[in-house]
């Protein structure tokens, strides 16, 4: 009996019992479509994530440092005396401050209470681009201007939330107060996230030089650099760090990283997740493959008479074991197969359910069925059957031929 033959067998075979056949794949089913699901909804967030970096821009240093308490200390001016002494490898500098203040409008403040207000430098806002080092894009409006850090000015660029939230969507020229100071809004960001409470879009950008002021949190300054280049980027590092070392002996005193080592982290942890869950959504393959041997047994204990008919007619071991396994088999792919088209359904069906919940929008956020992990997830499967089938197999071609003609 060849493969053919023996794939058409192992067909009928699962034809006649549709529903024990159902319930035997439902274990590779399970396995296969949540392996798919795991590894598409982690290559989407991948892309999400580096798509987001790319937006930044793979020339972005950010530097923290920490307050020990000492005499010793960098500022703004150090940076920016950094920036001015190596132009071909720097090109920009800005504090980002994080200031703990009491946001209200009108009589409005429980709306506001996990806004994040930050102070930046107008270097924050790249005019060629129309982003912020950290992706933003203006809606209406400007950014901060030098004359607006230097002065000290009294004005905001602001989040989607708060405009829409406090003004209705009119946010241009109110006024918001932080910590009981005024804030004049001159410009708002488009929506990037859910444009919920607390969400990116519940932002507030002030000049560095009024959240000085405020309370900064966090026992550390931070500030955000660019190199002129990706290509320049390692180096401006360098620079950076070679600064700091000499006000902080103590590397622990600082820590810098770049975009593309931020990136490159991130996708690290994300590969690590991912590698964890398939492997604990692998044990349903498993079980998949558990039941398949179990039904498989029970094949080979009702077909016993058809298994010593076969041999009396000149069958040799070989061929029962093959026609065994290539049933396990098929029933394992055919499985792997339902479990593929069903871990992408599911796939698409999450794409929009987190643009509709989290608010990444369908449009960025995509979970992607790789054609290798596909194919991973089918050849495993097939490997299962094959695997587990292979004990009843060997105990269906073992069966005395007399014992077996003589079973009831």
């Amino acid at each position: 009996m060849n493969f053919t033959q023996s794939f058409r067998l192992a067909i009928k075979s699962l034809l006649t019992s549709k529903m024990r056949a159902l319930l035997t794949m439902l274990g590779i089913i399970i396995g296969v479509a949540a392996v798919i699901i795991i590894t598409s909804l982690g290559n989407g967030m991948q892309n999400y994530m580096n798509d987001q970096f790319e937006q930044m821009g793979s020339n972005l240093i950010q530097v923290n440092v920490m307050d020990d308490g000492s005499s010793r200390t960098v500022d703004t001016d150090d940076f920016y005396a950094l920036v001015g002494k190596y132009p071909k490898y720097l090109s920009g500098v800005t504090p980002y401050l994080s200031s703990r203040v009491v946001v209200r409008h009108g009589n409005e403040e429980d709306a506001f209470e996990r806004t994040s207000v930050y102070g930046v430098s107008e270097t924050f806002y790249n005019n060629d681009k129309g982003l912020t080092m950290q992706g933003e894009k203006l809606e209406h409006g400007r950014f901060l201007t030098y004359i607006d850090v230097q002065r000290e000015q009294g004005v905001c660029v602001i989040g989607s939330y708060i405009a829409d939230t406090a003004f209705n969507g009119n946010a241009m020229g109110q006024v918001i107060t932080l910590s009981g100071d005024p804030y004049t809004v001159i410009g708002v960001f488009e929506a990037k996230a859910e444009s919920a409470k607390g969400s990116g879009d519940d932002v507030i950008y002030i000049p560095y030089t009024r959240a000085q002021r405020l309370s900064a949190g966090g026992g550390y300054a931070m500030y955000l650099l660019t190199s002129t280049s990706r290509n320049t980027a390692s180096a401006a590092k360098g620079l950076v760090e070679r600064r700091l070392q000499k006000t902080f002996p103590d590397a622990g005193n600082y820590f810098v990283m770049t975009s593309a080592e931020m990136m490159d982290a991130m996708n690290t942890m994300v590969d690590l997740l991912i590698t964890i869950l398939t492997l604990i959504a692998a044990l349903s393959l498993l079980v998949g493959g558990i039941g398949i041997m179990n039904i498989m047994l029970v094949s080979v204990t009702e077909r016993t008479r058809e298994i010593g008919i076969r041999k009396s007619l000149g069958a040799k071991q070989r061929n029962i074991r093959w026609q065994f396994i290539i049933e396990a088999g098929t029933t394992s792919a055919i499985g792997g197969v339902i479990g593929i088209g069903l871990g992408i359904l599911c796939a698409n069906i999450l794409t929009f359910v987190l643009g509709a919940v989290v608010g990444t929008g369908s449009s960025e956020f995509h979970a992607i069925p790789t054609p290798g992990g596909i194919a991973v997830a089918f050849g495993v499967s097939v490997a299962i059957g094959i695997l587990f089938g292979y004990l009843p197999a060997n105990k269906a071609a073992k069966l005395n031929p007399i014992d077996a003609l003589r079973y009831e």
